[in-house]
């Protein structure tokens, strides 16, 4: 995925913050830090109505970043359907969280899928512990949020869609 160094937006863009999911830029404000004056977007997640401000300037690097190209989709569902051995042995749960954690602050669509295939597959082997199944669920709210975003379709369809693939 290309990562442009500044991605700027406008009022009424939908973005992504990581870990909060699809917002809608409501406003650009300039406030005082400091001594010095700064831009600010405000995001308003859709999700939960959250009132977030992040400065301009930092947007990239706390990972905000453009909904993901419908032409995408097909690579994130690629990826939910690989079926691949997740390593249970040698790594503990809070290993596993941590890295997982760190996948799904990274903002990135495809760490997401791989954060929810992983711990799909998990489910099968073991018990997931309660953060783990926590975090499941997250990752698959936030996909299923910006899935349907992209798609234009229900959330429940893309549910049904990602239910479909991971038990294929």
């Amino acid at each position: 995925m290309s990562k442009s160094s500044t991605q700027s937006f406008k009022v009424g863009d939908l973005a992504v913050y990581p870990a909060h999911g699809v917002a809608v830029i409501k406003g650009i404000e300039t406030r005082e830090v400091s001594g010095t004056n700064r831009s600010f977007y405000v995001l308003k997640v859709l999700d939960t109505d959250a009132t977030i401000m992040v400065p301009v300037d930092n947007a990239t690097s706390v990972g905000l970043r453009k909904v993901v190209q419908k032409s995408m989709v097909p690579k994130i569902y690629d990826i939910l359907k690989e079926k691949r051995e997740v390593v249970v042995d040698n790594q503990t749960w809070n290993k596993r969280y941590r890295e997982y954690t760190e996948k799904i602050k990274s903002g990135c669509v495809m760490e997401l899928a791989r954060v929810l295939r992983d711990l799909y597959l998990l489910k099968f082997d073991k018990e997931l512990s309660f953060g783990e199944r926590r975090m499941l669920d997250t990752a698959k709210n936030l996909l299923v949020k910006e899935l349907s975003i992209v798609k234009r379709i229900k959330e429940e369809k893309v549910e049904e869609e990602l239910d479909k693939i991971m038990k294929g």
